[in-house]
């Protein structure tokens, strides 16, 4: 199996990230997002290339009129739906108009009266998250977060656009697949920015921690990348990755488990939990026998050391805590990360 460098060159021209047997994506005014093209203008922001997209949004680098880099971040026309399989294959090629294979984008879920259902957002209800997103990004002022270049909204054929950091470096989900080192003290600063975070009212929780989502800089700093707007303030919408979050979780709650999954998914190479989203996971309020024998029934997974013999035992412990005790919040989790990192 090849593994490759999955961050294409910001200042590489835009074939040279295509797929080296010469197909490209269709012609740009067909593209499903916005027929934005390279060398077009956002505001005072040239546009450079394309380098990834989410289930509803498209990453371009752009500079600013001192020739910085900075990441240009717009809605497509449609997106937040199941579309894919994920995790097919390996590929260090991205498009506008369609996934790569080994991208695992975000999902929208709508909760309605304790149900849930898995649908796609409409362009109007995508500008809508692009600028809720904008909001919390103006709040969490955080050197553990890429944040805002511009404070203000910059537009692009009357759709908003987010004008962030450009952050040099890989995803957590890059060093995954290049089998690069991990270090459980990235575990440790991801929780401590979102104690930092929540203490401080600056943001009560990110909602869509998974490896795509985090940044490891080279100086080794890492930085975390689209909060996920609270439901309540997103008509009842929660913008989750249901495997990083099965039981759709709202609160900081939502953070400790992706954490554990992510902890586990690097110990054993799979996911805890592939049926996803669980089907009783958006009610609150107590829940009647069958559903706790249930819910315990779907929170049982196999563990760490049985798949792998290394795996250390106090590890273990704060994966099942992470995954399985509702009380074990962000705070718990520092001290337990903390505590083995000690010894």
């Amino acid at each position: 199996m090849h593994f490759f460098n999955l961050s294409p060159d910001p200042k590489r021209p835009a074939h040279e990230n295509q797929p080296s047997d010469g197909r490209l994506p269709p012609n740009p005014d067909e593209y499903i997002a916005v027929r934005l093209k390279n060398q077009n203008r956002i505001g005072p922001y040239l546009v450079k290339n394309f380098i990834a997209r989410g289930s509803n949004s498209l990453i371009f680098t752009g500079t600013d009129p001192r020739g910085e880099y900075v990441a240009l971040k717009l809605g497509a026309q449609v997106g937040g739906g199941r579309l894919i399989s994920r995790l097919l294959d390996i590929s260090n090629h991205r498009f506008v108009d369609r996934l790569s294979p080994d991208e695992r984008p975000a999902e929208a879920v709508f909760l309605r009266s304790g149900e849930f259902k898995i649908d796609f957002l409409e362009a109007t209800k995508i500008d809508e998250l692009i600028k809720k997103q904008h909001q919390i990004l103006t709040r969490a002022v955080s050197p553990y977060m890429v944040g805002l270049r511009d404070p203000e909204l910059q537009y692009f054929e009357d759709r908003p656009v987010l004008v962030m950091e450009y952050a040099r470096g890989k995803t957590l989900r890059e060093k995954i697949r290049n089998l690069e080192g991990i270090r459980l003290s990235w575990f440790l600063d991801i929780t401590r920015g979102l104690l930092k975070l929540n203490e401080s009212g600056r943001m009560d929780a990110h909602r869509d921690l998974k490896p795509e989502n985090i940044i490891i800089k080279p100086s080794g700093l890492v930085r975390m990348m689209d909060p996920a707007p609270h439901p309540d303030n997103f008509n009842g919408i929660l913008v989750t990755t249901p495997h990083y979050n099965p039981l759709l979780l709202k609160d900081s709650k939502a953070d400790v488990m992706a954490i554990g999954v992510m902890l586990y998914e690097l110990l054993t190479g799979i996911l805890p939990f592939v049926d996803v989203p669980y089907k009783h996971a958006a009610r609150s309020g107590s829940k009647d026998e069958l559903e706790e024998l249930s819910l315990s029934f779907f929170l049982s997974y196999p563990l760490p050391h049985d798949l792998n013999r290394n795996v250390p035992r106090e590890l273990e412990i704060i994966i099942y805590r992470c995954l399985t005790v509702p009380k074990y919040g962000l705070e718990d989790l520092e001290v337990d990360l903390i505590k083995i990192l000690r010894e």
